[in-house]
């Protein structure tokens, strides 16, 4: 039988709702984010009650009205602009994209665009987006239509398009599961997931579903990340030494975080090197090269990845993790001798060992703990999104929007240190 997970205690995506919809587009109309592949007019597929707003938005520059930014401007052969740059053959390429980009004749070069111009090219990317994949799965949200869905997600179908105009419904099914989950606390995971005794899925929040069968470790050798830090702990341990330095010397700055209360009374804290996937302003990244190069090579997730310190004597109490997206990796780096250090990951047990890796699956519940009396475990830890099951373009779809959320939440003014994402 399906169990339901509860409902979310703050709006779907476990955010509170009632995101203004005009300080949404105000904040992605800033964002330093890369541009999608045409300056295309920025459009949001949402309720009625916010597409007055909408209308009146650009992304990406140049607008409505430019013609960078009118699909129906490209032609067979390159052009240039006002400005003498050659303009490439092409246009909004998403899902839907090519309906929308030949459905107005092209204009005559200085032609001005007017508003029912605007206005018409608005409807036939929201158009576009509702027929999608993922604009079907935000519409199937029992909050679809109420002032109750959070804003967000109704940009998703438009921005994804825009910035991944090749991906077709195809590519994107399962990042459609991912949303319907988000936007629907009461739709039931798959049946080998409430099968398992030891994954309490009740407890997922982020779920991306026909990810296939998983296990509570994996085995490192199937991840080249797991070879490349073995082969250089030495020098990884060295990078830690240096930075452990950098802290102590005068003026220096105390960077191990606590990152939740459980993880403080449990005597663990992160030095953290990454924050929801990205580098840290300020960080001192020029005294670990070799460890951030290697952690670079994977797509880092969760909230935060650096070294972890576990002190004599103490645990991280039972829990489990909501995303079964990620995966989390964790290399031996200072090792209580006899290793009395252990992790229980569903029904298995393994201890560290220095220059070892444990890669295994947080879905499922966990512990662990430092039995030594006066010795500390450091370990490097590093979530990342889960390379064995997932397609490059789902995980680089993922990126952008956990991307756009902690920019979202930044501008709402709740994003902090280890604050969830998503």
């Amino acid at each position: 039988m399906r169990l339901r997970r509860p409902p979310a205690s703050r709006g779907a995506g476990g955010f509170t709702p009632n995101r203004s919809a005009a300080a949404l587009l105000l904040l992605l109309l800033v964002l330093p984010l890369p541009p999608p592949p045409m300056a295309a007019a920025f459009v949001v597929f949402a309720p009625p009650r916010s597409r007055e707003i909408a209308s009146t938005a650009r992304f990406a520059g140049g607008g409505f009205g430019s013609s960078a930014s009118n699909p129906a401007r490209g032609k067979a052969k390159k052009k240039k602009n006002a400005k003498g740059r050659k303009v490439k053959k092409g246009g909004f390429r998403g899902a839907g994209g090519a309906a929308a980009a030949s459905a107005s004749p092209p204009r005559p070069k200085g032609t001005t665009y007017v508003k029912s111009d605007q206005d018409a090219l608005v409807e036939q990317l929201q158009a576009a987006a509702a027929t999608s994949a993922l604009g079907r799965a935000v519409a199937s949200s029992p909050l679809y239509g109420t002032p109750d869905l959070d804003e967000f997600w109704s940009l998703i179908p438009t921005l994804v398009a825009s910035k991944f105009p090749a991906a077709t419904d195809a590519d994107l099914g399962r990042v459609a599961g991912f949303l319907r989950h988000t936007l629907d606390r009461d739709l039931p995971v798959e049946d080998q997931v409430v099968a398992d005794e030891w994954r309490p899925h009740a407890e997922l929040h982020a779920y991306m579903p026909g990810l296939g069968p998983t296990e509570p470790f994996l085995d490192p050798s199937r991840l080249e990340l797991c070879r490349r830090l073995s082969e250089r702990i030495d020098d990884i341990e060295a990078e830690y030494d240096a930075l452990l330095a950098d802290m102590e010397r005068p003026g220096g700055k105390d960077r191990f975080q606590a990152v939740t209360s459980m993880n403080y009374e449990a005597g663990w804290r992160t030095l953290v090197l990454y924050y929801n996937g990205h580098r840290i302003e300020g960080f001192p990244y020029h005294l670990c090269p070799v460890t951030a190069e290697i952690m670079e090579s994977v797509p880092i997730a969760g909230r935060i990845a650096g070294f972890n310190r576990q002190q004599p004597g103490t645990g991280i109490p039972l829990h489990s993790d909501g995303n079964n997206m990620w995966l989390t990796c964790q290399m031996g780096i200072k090792v209580p001798e006899g290793q009395k250090a252990y992790i229980r990951v569903g029904p298995e047990t393994r201890r560290w060992s220095k220059g070892e890796c444990l890669v295994y699956d947080t879905t499922y519940e966990h512990e662990t703990f430092n039995e030594s009396e006066t010795q500390e475990r450091v370990v490097l830890h590093i979530d990342f999104f889960n390379t064995l099951a997932m397609t490059s373009l789902e995980i680089d779809v993922m990126q952008y929007i956990y991307q756009l959320r902690e920019e979202f939440m930044k501008a709402e003014g709740v994003a902090k240190v280890g604050a969830q994402v998503l």
